[in-house]
């Protein structure tokens, strides 16, 4: 199956946001391919938070420690 198929929807000097875009028959969600997400956006976040919309549209956090993923949280304060 292929990598998750997101767009950007917002980015800030604070966070990016993406979301997750499917069709999931045909593409991994931002969930499961967590890590290669983050890999794939490390080099562009610049220490700002990275924010996803899932595919169940709940906004949560893809939390990022050097340039890797270190697990997810729910969307707290800006």
């Amino acid at each position: 199956m292929a990598k998750a198929n997101y767009e950007v929807v917002r980015a800030n000097l604070a966070e990016v946001v993406i979301r997750d875009l499917g069709p999931w028959d045909r593409f991994q969600t931002v969930t499961n391919a967590a890590e290669e997400t983050v890999r794939e956006l490390a080099g562009r976040l610049d220490g700002r938070r990275l924010f996803y919309y899932d595919s169940e549209g709940q906004l949560d956090e893809l939390k990022v420690k050097n340039g890797e993923f270190a697990g997810f949280a729910p969307r707290g304060p800006k």
